[in-house]
């Protein structure tokens, strides 16, 4: 499946939101400018992989569980 952008989509707020983390304290803790997370979190900046890594390291989850090539579905979803 190819599309004219190369969008990647994240589950940043999500995992913020379950953690009581806020944008500035990931960003912080990443070592990153807060907007930083803003922009990915907009889907207007995509992470190096580095950073991806150290996003999903920081939630302590997989990294394919933030990111994907694919939008994730939508929760509560029973379609």
């Amino acid at each position: 499946m190819s599309t004219d952008k190369e969008n990647v989509y994240n589950r940043i707020p999500m995992l913020r939101a379950e953690r009581g983390v806020s944008r500035r304290d990931l960003a912080t803790a990443l070592g990153v400018h807060y907007q930083t997370i803003g922009y990915l979190e907009r889907g207007e900046y995509s992470p190096s992989l580095h950073l991806a890594l150290r996003i999903a390291e920081y939630f302590e989850v997989p990294v394919e569980v933030v990111f994907s090539l694919n939008p994730f579905p939508r929760l509560g979803s029973t379609s």
